[in-house]
């Protein structure tokens, strides 16, 4: 196997959507202990203010003890067909994409009250 250069892997990296961009980062924190998250805001700047974060991903995490509840949870937020919103629940998957603080939160509030585990990212 040809070794990834620096500039190949950030060429990569550009391509990539928030969804795979979030599943590298699970495996590299998997599979070298490592969370390139906590690197980023290490070396960071030292001085000044951090900007507020606007945007949130909705993450589910955990379906919990009702699967069922959660899965029409999601096709209600998401829209999609029951299948799909089946497959986004089981896969565990980032529910909603770049909403705001609020919708996230209220978000995250029904799929809580449905029994299931969500981050917000």
């Amino acid at each position: 196997m040809a070794k990834l250069t620096k500039e190949s892997f950030l060429e990569s990296l550009k391509e990539m959507n928030i969804k795979e961009v979030m599943e590298l980062v699970d495996a590299l924190k998997e599979e070298y202990g490592i969370d390139p998250t906590a690197v980023a805001v290490a070396a960071g700047p030292a001085v000044g203010v951090a900007e507020e974060q606007t945007e949130f991903d909705v993450k589910l995490t955990s379906f919990g003890g009702n699967k069922v509840a959660v899965i029409k949870v999601v096709k209600e937020i998401t829209g999609v067909g029951l299948m799909d919103a089946k497959k986004m629940t089981e896969g565990l998957q980032v529910i909603k994409e770049s909403v705001s603080k609020n919708e996230a939160d209220e978000i995250k509030t029904k799929l809580t009250e449905a029994g299931a585990e969500v981050e917000l990212v």
